[in-house]
């Protein structure tokens, strides 16, 4: 199997991209992403699909340029000054406004406008520049077998063009002339593209503003002969892992790093969506691509930028902008044969309007008015406006979709199942209590054994009491492993065991479940540690609004059944399901989601399992690794305050689609009899198509004003 992803120039609208796509599902590529925005397109081929150069000739045979591979941490391309759409538009529009005029000689007196040769020369200039886009694009589509709405806008404009040139040639007079017919349905298709292309990358400016972000100036600590310190500017893409850094007020942060020394006020509103600033301190962590309010420190990089939390999210979410939610999949179906169809209707029209009225300029003006209205823009265009739309307000107000199918299944969710540790609460733990059961053991002996074992471990319990009780030297194991769902296990050189975990760990030796960490030696329990834990301020307020939305609400941790409940009366919880292994999370999600939708929202190794197998993901920024990778959707917050406007932008972005796609079919299904029966005219015609694809960009913006929570 193997990946591919190129930068691909020349696809300019939905249509361009769905056409990509019929092509390398034609030619076997599996895993198919296109993203006509940014040009990005990513497949797979398998052994038995073409060869990757036979694609690429494939491609570029269709009308588009293959420019190069895109590499995972590339940034966007920068945009071009002018849009070909509107280059094209602004050449052809002079010549056009003057054919227009002709129909107005007797008023304004240019009788000279009505001379067919002149008209002629006028228009001929606009359908060379129409037929070098529109009929070159055209062509090649039907070379290949999969005819775009090109082939349309091509057959309509040249039946005008060529009806009005034999016309001219055989001097029959001002009734077969349509030369401003051909020129005005080529112009504005040229307008309604451009405002297509220029609604839709206006959608892209949250994304744009992040990419930006990731390219910055480092400043690089590196010592002299003398060991002393110096300053060394560079490119924050050269920096490594390792790297010393230094980050001055007002500065740019280049990349993830650790803080060694200094404070200072961090603002990180372009990855969480958090306005107010952030106080960081020694040993804290800084995210790529924030500033620094105030203060100056030292730090150590702890990621490359291609691999950066910032890098991550605008790729994700450009990833996730050329996947298609399956609400997409039936009107893909039907713009894959729309256009035979509407050839078939057009010359249907044609035929049974001549049988009607008897008269060919008129029949031919009806079936050129069905070819240019019947252009399946919207169709194409009513998912990719939506889906760009909510995922840049997503991202913009830290909220990061893995895919796009995932803002679809938001408006189905009727339970929410939540994690406790980390998640409901802060996750910032201290040592409430403690106790030696062991009396040969000193303090500082037990101190180093729990420190020595849980500081290989991510969990928020184990995290904060090896930040209590770092010690030296610390204890060096001869193995050492995480149980998930129960703890630490390791084993010295003398070969003692240890456990610090669970009660599961300690049941056989004690009755008393209400200890938090119970430390066992040589199956001999020594000692235990209580915890103290601060529930997140905002999550009562959360578990109050998936309530008013008819939201149920479990919680289901791993913790003991006492704090659980507990912590389900303080914010309101439904249902609790405490004490729980992985694998008995695992099985109560795959339960749960079987009776209803559900989305699950985690933070540690143990959650992952179950994060995966929710209908919906859902991880904290802070989150382990593996959850993060799990989930399909992340809170950049640090907490689940943007959680209902996750559900919310779910909910809203696919009533928007929905709006879209009944437009799309609704403006067809009126406006192609409309045509058929000589209610519009081809000209007519061409401006209502092109507005069609602005109406439906404009109801794509509102997704960036609309209240969705």
């Amino acid at each position: 199997m193997e990946n591919i992803r190129w930068k691909v120039e020349g696809m300019d609208c939905a249509n361009c991209a769905l056409t990509v796509r019929k092509f390398l599902e034609k030619e076997g590529a599996g895993d198919i992403k296109v993203n006509f925005v940014d040009g990005d397109v990513v497949f797979q081929l398998n052994g038995n699909s073409s060869t990757t150069e036979e694609v690429r000739k494939g491609i570029e045979g269709l009308g588009y340029k293959v420019a190069g591979k895109l590499e995972p941490g590339a940034l966007p391309t920068a945009e071009k000054k002018w849009n070909i759409h509107l280059k094209y538009m602004l050449f052809c529009l002079p010549f056009t406004l003057v054919l227009m005029l002709h129909m107005f000689h007797g008023l304004i007196g240019w009788h000279w406008l009505a001379n067919p040769w002149l008209q002629l020369a006028l228009c001929l200039p606009v359908y060379i520049a129409g037929m070098n886009y529109f009929g070159r694009s055209a062509v090649k589509s039907l070379r290949n077998g999969m005819p775009n709405m090109n082939v349309l806008i091509a057959l309509g404009a040249t039946a005008a063009f060529a009806y009005s040139l034999a016309g001219t040639l055989m001097n029959l007079g001002g009734d077969y002339l349509f030369y401003e017919t051909t020129a005005t349905i080529i112009t504005l298709v040229f307008f309604g593209n451009y405002l297509e292309s220029a609604s839709i990358q206006s959608t892209q400016k949250a994304l744009n503003g992040l990419a930006k972000s990731r390219k910055a100036v480092a400043n690089m600590i590196a010592f002299d002969g003398d060991h002393q310190e110096v300053i060394m500017p560079v490119d924050n893409a050269d920096l490594r892992p390792g790297d010393l850094i230094l980050i001055r007020n007002g500065e740019q942060v280049p990349a993830d790093c650790k803080i060694l020394w200094g404070d200072a006020s961090v603002s990180e509103a372009i990855i969480t969506g958090e306005s107010l600033p952030v106080e960081k301190k020694a040993k804290d962590m800084l995210i790529g691509g924030s500033l620094l309010i105030e203060g100056m420190v030292k730090a150590q990089v702890t990621t490359a930028a291609s691999d950066s939390a910032l890098a991550n999210i605008v790729n994700l979410v450009k990833q996730a902008q050329g996947e298609k939610p399956p609400v997409q999949q039936m009107a893909d179906k039907i713009s894959a044969i729309f256009v035979p169809v509407v050839i078939s209707i057009a010359a249907l029209t044609f035929v049974i309007n001549y049988i009607v009225l008897h008269e060919f300029t008129p029949s031919l003006m009806r079936s050129i008015a069905v070819l240019v209205i019947a252009c399946p823009c919207a169709l194409g265009l009513a998912t990719p406006a939506a889906v760009a739309v909510g995922l840049g307000r997503a991202a913009r107000n830290g909220v990061l979709f893995r895919n796009a199918t995932s803002l679809e299944l938001f408006k189905d969710i009727q339970q929410v199942v939540f994690d406790k540790t980390g998640t409901l609460t802060t996750g910032m733990l201290s040592i409430d209590k403690w106790q030696i059961l062991d009396n040969s053991m000193d303090e500082n002996l037990f101190k180093r054994i729990v420190f020595s074992v849980e500081k290989y471990s991510n969990h928020p319990v184990a995290k904060s009491i090896s930040s209590e009780w770092r010690s030296k030297p610390e204890i060096r194991w001869e193995k050492i492993e995480e149980l998930k769902g129960l703890g630490m296990k390791a084993t010295d050189k003398e070969g003692n065991s240890y456990m610090a975990g669970s009660y599961k760990f300690a049941a056989d030796f004690t009755q008393n479940d209400t200890h938090n960490i119970y430390v066992i030696k040589n199956s001999v329990l020594i000692g235990w540690i209580d915890m103290k834990d601060e529930i997140r301020p905002e999550a009562k307020q959360v578990v109050q609004y998936l309530h008013s939305r008819g939201i149920s609400t479990f919680l289901l941790s791993g913790d003991n059944a006492a704090k659980c409940e507990k912590l389900a009366a303080l914010i309101g919880i439904d249902s609790i399901m405490a004490e729980q292994t992985p694998e008995q999370k695992l099985a109560t999600i795959e339960q749960l989601s079987r009776q209803k939708p559900t989305a699950m929202i985690g933070d540690g190794i143990n959650d992952a399992p179950a994060l995966a197998k929710a209908t919906i993901g859902i991880s904290l920024s802070d989150a382990s690794q593996i959850a993060m990778q799990t989930a399909d959707v992340v809170l950049m917050n640090h907490g689940l305050k943007n959680l209902p406007l996750s559900l919310g932008l779910g909910k809203h972005t696919f009533l928007t689609i929905k709006q879209n796609l009944f437009w799309a079919f609704a403006y067809n299904v009126v406006a192609i009899p409309l045509a058929a029966l000589g209610f519009l005219n081809p000209m007519f015609g061409a401006l209502v198509m092109g507005l069609s694809d602005v109406v439906l960009a404009i109801n794509s913006g509102r997704l960036f004003v609309k209240k969705v929570v």
